[in-house]
């Protein structure tokens, strides 16, 4: 099982699940890549970082669209810890 630290410390995301090659990207800094990975999929795992993802962007509206489809409700955390919470839950 890969950490939390080998996961930050990846060149590449190949291989990894969905979810977390997206929050990859987005960790390279690299929304609009981390986005295109999850903006077609209906599933709760990827509609909750697609969430998170909206929620980055400052869309609330449609953040709290995606974490209702996820089963979730927006955090009341920083986006660095949801983001760390995430890539955490996954590598679980």
């Amino acid at each position: 099982m890969m950490t939390f630290n080998e996961f930050k410390e990846l060149a590449r995301p190949e291989g990894l699940p969905v979810q977390l090659k997206s929050l990859w990207y987005d960790g390279q800094g690299d929304w609009a890549r981390a986005h295109a990975e999850v903006d077609q999929l209906s599933d709760k795992a990827s509609a909750w970082v697609h969430a998170y993802l909206h929620r980055k962007e400052g869309d609330l509206w449609n953040a709290d669209y995606w974490y209702s489809k996820a089963g979730k409700v927006r955090p009341q955390v920083s986006l660095e810890v949801e983001w760390e919470s995430l890539v955490k839950q996954f590598l679980a």
